[in-house]
């Protein structure tokens, strides 16, 4: 009777041993597939390095094309409700959520991804940004600075005038009123389908978006006049990651903020480098850069929209004026 009651002793070490072995899988909604940049970039760096490392601890699988919610636009919220651990964010689309980050989309105060990126990731490391309270921010992105992709001839400013273009966040919308266009705030996965289908001359989006949601085929003429970067993040439920071990958490944390946005901007710049080649070598493209009069009367605008956001609160004028500094300082030392 000992004998068998060590035995069950026994197997119950090894089953219970067994058990606790086994890692705490995180869940990652990624509403594109793994074919795009934005994965490339944002999400397979980090999963890939955390997962190397926290063998046997914790284990994140990536859920492509929406399959744990299709609307870019509730991406947060999944990551709220338990439906996701992790998800891939376009803060623009819920501006309500994430209202600080108008200072991230403001019009013409960023003049590339590389800087838009470094003063956002610096914001978040000191939680100078509201709206994350409920989240672990794991990275902090912007986009390059979106240019003006149509079906229809836009080479001017003067050809903007009552141009029917998807933007990503109402500071690209504010930007695009005053220039004397008709902005239509849209995902990025509905682009190609609304200008197919006439219901949008064009779009503001980043090289990369060109080709990886199909844009490029309905869109032949490019005008880069570059207005604002969109926000893009990798958030994590908060309560998911006070509950992992502190060891898991470590690993975590080493993958994100500064290390996740070297990642994606190396790998940004390279994708969007080949585009860019690609579109003006295309003999039936039209790629258009900005004369200086359309850069000093946007520019003139864009300087408008960020004063006149200033001026709605002591909140956003402390904002600008940091971002500015930081700007000011990251400049000098070039």
């Amino acid at each position: 009777m000992r004998k068998l009651l060590a035995r069950f002793a026994v197997i119950s070490f090894v089953l219970t041993s067994a058990l606790a072995a086994e890692p705490v899988k995180l869940k990652l909604a990624f509403f594109s597939s793994d074919r795009s940049t934005s994965y490339l970039a944002a999400v397979k760096p980090f999963v890939d390095a955390v997962n190397a490392e926290a063998r046997g601890q914790i284990e994140i699988d990536t859920y492509f094309s929406g399959a744990l919610g299709k609307d870019p636009a509730e991406q947060p919220q999944i990551v709220l409700d338990g439906r996701a651990d992790i998800a891939y964010v376009v803060t623009g689309l819920t501006r309500n959520r994430f209202a600080d980050n108008a200072i991230i989309e403001m019009p013409g105060l960023f003049t590339s991804m590389r800087e838009s990126v470094a003063v956002f990731t610096r914001l978040m490391a000191v939680n100078a940004l509201q709206g994350y309270e409920d989240y672990t921010v794991i990275g902090a992105y912007v986009s390059e600075p979106e240019t003006i992709h149509s079906s229809v001839p836009i080479t001017s400013l003067n050809d903007l005038k009552g141009k029917r273009l998807r933007v990503n966040n109402p500071g690209e919308a504010a930007a695009l009123e005053k220039l004397g266009a008709r902005p239509l705030l849209l995902p990025v996965n509905k682009i190609s389908e609304a200008i197919s289908n006439g219901s949008i001359d064009g779009a503001l989006v980043n090289p990369a978006s060109v080709v990886d949601y199909g844009i490029k085929r309905v869109a032949t003429y490019h005008y880069l006049l570059g207005v604002s970067g969109a926000p893009l993040m990798v958030l994590m439920n908060r309560k998911t990651f006070d509950r992992l071990p502190k060891s898991a958490q470590a690993i975590i944390l080493k993958y994100s903020g500064t290390w996740s946005a070297g990642r994606f901007v190396d790998t940004y710049e390279a994708v969007e480098s080949s585009i860019m080649e690609e579109l003006k070598s295309d003999p039936n493209r039209h790629v258009i850069m900005p004369s200086p009069s359309d850069l000093q009367t946007a520019n003139a605008a864009f300087a408008a929209i960020a004063d006149d956001w200033a001026s709605k609160s002591e909140r956003n004028a402390e904002l600008l004026k940091a971002v500015r500094s930081e700007l000011t300082k990251m400049r000098s030392i070039r």
